[in-house]
């Protein structure tokens, strides 16, 4: 008999939950919510307690459905805002108390591999790849071949901290966007090698995926995948970051909380395509939660 794994990842920006039959594998659900731990991390190296509240009620939640899944197993991981958090200690006993999970805090370099190995076993590619798996507070980038990974690169930047230190104004102007480029230019060259093909990985490119698409309600099966080209990156880049948050919320396939943060999260994929120098690139929505699944069912 089959046994059915649970996997958690508590990112800076979303909590994410997975819930997956070991043998054949199959992922039987999927909840994603936005929380945002990681707002304001950075300049304060603490989470905020509303974060924590949302948090721990997010996880809750999740709990129950797991439970009601009769999972066998729990693995819950921490990434960016926990591994620089001052009150992570705090955050993971409470989670322990309140919840009944244990979290373990996985380095930049372990989250990187572990997204590399899902995309990698998902989509069967085998010349030399890049993997850039961003998140809310760090953004990984993985080279390898096939399934072997070569290198890994996890870079102190994703869509909440960029937000919060580029972007003071609503929409950006074009001095925020040009200062943010800047940095990106200067942050990725550091890490640049030559490459056959780039997958993408994360909520900020998977929605652009899904509206560019227009998959809504968003499946995963439906993106995963997909091409997104260089020009559909640019378009849509500039497309948001012209209007206001209130603007893009009007389009449904971006949720509300994830309206704010979009513009800094495609501007990453828009400075990897063109350093690259690729016309596209691949989007993975097997990500750091399937490794975890993956990994339970001894697949990675």
């Amino acid at each position: 008999m089959a046994n059915i794994v649970a996997a958690i990842d508590i990112g800076s920006y979303s909590i994410r939950l997975g819930i997956a039959k070991t043998e054949p594998f199959e992922v039987l659900f999927e909840k994603g919510n936005i929380v945002e731990i990681g707002t304001g991390v950075k300049e304060t190296s603490v989470i905020k307690e509303e974060k924590i509240k949302e948090a721990i009620e997010t996880l809750k939640d999740f709990k129950h459905i797991i439970d009601s899944y009769k999972a066998s197993s729990i693995v819950a991981v921490g990434t960016e805002a926990l591994r620089k958090a001052k009150n992570k200690d705090e955050f993971i006993k409470r989670v322990k108390e309140e919840v009944g999970i244990e979290v373990k805090i996985i380095s930049g370099e372990e989250e990187g591999e572990l997204s590399f190995k899902a995309s990698a076993f998902s989509l069967g590619l085998k010349k030399d790849i890049v993997v850039i798996d961003q998140g809310g507070g760090s953004t990984e980038f993985v080279y390898g071949k096939g399934s072997k990974i070569e290198s890994v690169n996890s870079l102190p930047f994703g869509i909440v901290n960029l937000t919060e230190e580029f972007f003071k104004h609503d929409p950006p102007t074009d001095q925020e966007i040009k200062a943010l480029f800047d940095f990106l230019d200067k942050s990725i060259k550091q890490i640049l090698k030559p490459v056959d093909t780039v997958v993408g990985i994360g909520g900020t490119i998977t929605t652009i995926a899904a509206l560019h698409y227009h998959v809504y309600p968003y499946n995963g099966n439906i993106i995963h995948g997909k091409i997104l080209s260089f020009e559909a990156l640019k378009n849509w880049f500039w497309t948001l970051a012209k209007i206001p948050t209130e603007e893009r919320k009007k389009y449904k396939e971006i949720e509300d909380k994830r309206a704010k943060a979009i513009v800094s999260g495609i501007g990453i994929f828009y400075k990897v395509l063109e350093l690259f120098e690729k016309d596209y690139l691949v989007i993975s929505d097997f990500g750091l939660k399937h490794a975890l699944l993956l990994k339970a069912a001894r697949l990675i």
